[in-house]
């Protein structure tokens, strides 16, 4: 199918009650489905400034598909499934040279997952995600709706990737290249993970998470540098109350910037690709 991409984008962002009511959105539905599962287009993209923009329309055109078509019963192996028409589960093919592991992972049509990607069962991707290149999605691990993974990203066992599509403005959370996520790791609200950072498990990371740099002395907000391993630590809660009973709270920290050491520790066995 050939994708004309300033078509698609005229289609998509009309008016909700004109898209709605035009007798060729569920043909134009395909030619989105297959756009971005291509990745022709992509919820957000990085700027030339390393800054990552939203396509708003993107995410808009994925939520009409919701608001469109109506629940059914979908065949499944085992047991059965009910969702919405729109994005049901998405099948690969030999050409695809996706390793899909048996064990029961799911990926939505529309998600975009490149060649030589792993996904180990029982992993989840969603309706909008970009997973690119190399990268390994381990069992248990969520890449939530339009979330963006870089290429040679090793998503850990049971790391959640957060995902938004409401509202269709806000940005999705971003792994870029070669970053490593640790076990148990939770990314949530739009957080930015640059190029070669690491995270150990267990970091949890929101939109309000202020993240200490110990290397730097400063606090970031929303986006974790290029080259960072973050670990989880904590802070003394404020008030006589927590005081009192010793109470303290989450804060991830840079504990140091990637080198050598980081990298034998981090790197993934080839064999296994």
């Amino acid at each position: 199918m050939v994708v004309d991409l300033n078509a698609i984008r005229a289609f998509f962002s009309r008016p909700a009650d004109e898209v709605m009511a035009d007798p060729e959105a569920p043909a134009m539905h395909q030619v989105l489905l297959v756009a971005l599962e291509t990745g022709v287009i992509r919820a957000a993209e990085r700027l030339e400034d390393g800054t990552w923009e939203t396509n708003t329309w993107v995410k808009q055109a994925i939520l009409f598909g919701f608001r469109r078509t109506s629940l059914a019963e979908m065949p499944g192996p085992g047991f059965p499934m009910f969702d919405k028409t729109a994005y049901p589960p998405r099948h690969f093919g030999l050409e695809d040279a996706v390793r899909l592991v048996p064990g029961g992972t799911a990926v939505r049509r529309g998600a975009h997952i490149a060649r030589s990607v792993v996904l180990m069962p029982p992993a989840y991707v969603n309706v909008g995600a970009f997973v690119d290149e190399g990268t390994m999605v381990d069992s248990h691990a969520l890449v939530g709706s339009c979330a963006q993974i870089g290429k040679r990203v090793h998503l850990s066992a049971a790391a959640q990737i957060g995902g938004v599509l409401e509202p269709a403005g806000a940005r999705p959370v971003v792994v870029e290249d070669d970053a490593f996520v640790g076990g148990l790791v939770g990314l949530f609200e739009g957080i930015v993970v640059r190029k070669r950072a690491v995270l150990a498990s267990g970091v949890v990371i929101t939109g309000s998470s202020v993240i200490y740099d110990l290397v730097h002395g400063r606090e970031l907000r929303r986006e974790v540098p290029e080259g960072a391993v973050v670990v989880p630590g904590s802070r003394p809660a404020s008030g006589d109350y927590a005081r009192s009973q010793g109470l303290q709270l989450a804060a991830p920290c840079i504990v140091k910037y990637r080198d050598d050491k980081t990298d034998a520790a981090t790197a993934l066995e080839q064999a296994l690709r």
